[in-house]
């Protein structure tokens, strides 16, 4: 279902398509911004290896990024599925319309209440597919009664369904920015890009790929003028510690609570620790000294000790917005899933999840690509009627 979405332009093999909606680009050399350039050298520099294709079963270390976005713009599911798809008769998209609840016959969904220009009306169909995100979705289900009861009879709603799942296991990629200030001779670059990133595996893990360093030129010449700000993101792509959302109030235009809980778990922190170390050492290489006026943040002050770098680490950890688990999928015996092999919610009939909420654990790399195969296979769940 991966290479079914897919049309990669570099690669053809096994583990790649070349017929789907989705373009899969990545960067040519000869395009990348000189700091892009300056982190491949280094990363090299240091001994780590090469590896062209990220998706290959085997990757690690060094890699170009494989990017649906073709000459600056992503190529977004809008684009690429909705747009080809707006002349089908079977298919009506509506706008500025938000959704309040599930309707329910019994433990069965009928339909949706929605909102649009302050109306309510009722859509109802045979079957709902929750895509709301990690979110919206527990939120859309705890609104209509799906949940962990005690909150929810704590808001006056009535419980339709006990699953003390929805809104915990909140996963994500923690994440800090070593800040940069580049040589006032180095040309900005037209389009905001990231070109590489580098993968590896902490010490003393027993999972591979479990950080990633990623070089972020997000300015442009057009954007930014005379000011450019350069960063390399440090990412925990398996965190140990996850955190919850929930309810505040029973409107839903009001956002959920939300928990990340980053960095309580100590290996969380020393694995972060080191990636900002690794980051620091790679800027001190001779590639890097071409480009690079001087280190913005962490200081040297934040860096004299491992108490006041996680300190620092503390006050400057922040989401990836890869957010995901708020819905976990898993079999009924487990107290804490929310929705079955096929997406269906436990003990309520004519209800799907599909979207990252699902995800048992995070993945290591972006949600975008899972989400779109995620998305995918529940479809094809749908027409086979499983």
């Amino acid at each position: 279902y991966f290479k079914k979405l897919e049309n990669d332009a570099d690669f053809h093999d096994e583990y790649h398509g070349t017929d789907g909606p989705v373009p899969v680009r990545r960067f040519p050399r000869e395009t990348w911004p000189p700091m892009q350039e300056a982190f491949y050298r280094a990363c090299v520099n240091a001994d780590f290896p090469e590896y062209p294709d990220v998706h290959h079963p085997d990757a690690t270390g060094l890699s170009l990024r494989a990017e649906n976005n073709v000459d600056g713009v992503r190529m977004s599911m809008a684009l690429t599925y909705l747009q080809p798809s707006r002349h089908r008769l079977n298919l009506t998209v509506r706008s500025q319309v938000r959704v309040r609840r599930l309707l329910f016959s019994g433990t069965t969904v009928t339909g949706v209440e929605v909102e649009s220009h302050g109306e309510r009306f009722h859509l109802e169909g045979r079957e709902v597919v929750l895509t709301a995100g990690a979110v919206a979705s527990p939120q859309l289900l705890m609104l209509s009664g799906i949940g962990p009861q005690e909150p929810l009879r704590a808001l006056g709603l009535p419980v339709v369904r006990h699953l003390p799942g929805v809104g915990q296991n909140m996963r994500d990629h923690p994440n800090v920015q070593v800040r940069l200030q580049l040589k006032p001779d180095v040309p900005e670059d037209d389009i905001a890009r990231r070109a590489v990133r580098l993968r590896y595996t902490a010490t003393g893990s027993s999972t591979l790929n479990d950080m990633i360093l990623s070089p972020a030129s997000l300015n442009t010449v057009h954007a930014t003028g005379q000011d450019p700000s350069h960063t390399i993101n440090c990412g925990l792509y398996l965190a140990v510690g996850s955190g919850s959302l929930w309810l505040t109030s029973t409107d839903p235009a009001v956002q959920p609570a939300m928990d990340y809980r980053y960095l309580e778990d100590p290996w969380d922190v020393q694995r972060l620790r080191e990636a900002v170390r690794l980051c620091v050492r790679l800027l001190d290489d001779p590639a890097f000294q071409v480009v690079l006026d001087h280190r913005v943040s962490p200081t040297d002050a934040e860096l004299a000790s491992d108490a006041a770098l996680e300190q620092w680490l503390l006050q400057n950890v922040t989401s990836s917005y890869h957010i995901s688990g708020t819905c976990k999928m898993g079999p009924a015996a487990d107290p804490m899933a929310v929705v079955d092999q096929w997406c269906r919610v436990h003990g309520i009939a004519g209800l799907r999840v599909a979207d990252a909420s699902i995800m048992p654990d995070v993945v290591r790399a972006n949600t975008n690509v899972t989400t779109m195969m995620i998305a995918e296979r529940c479809a094809d769940f749908l027409k086979a009627g499983q």
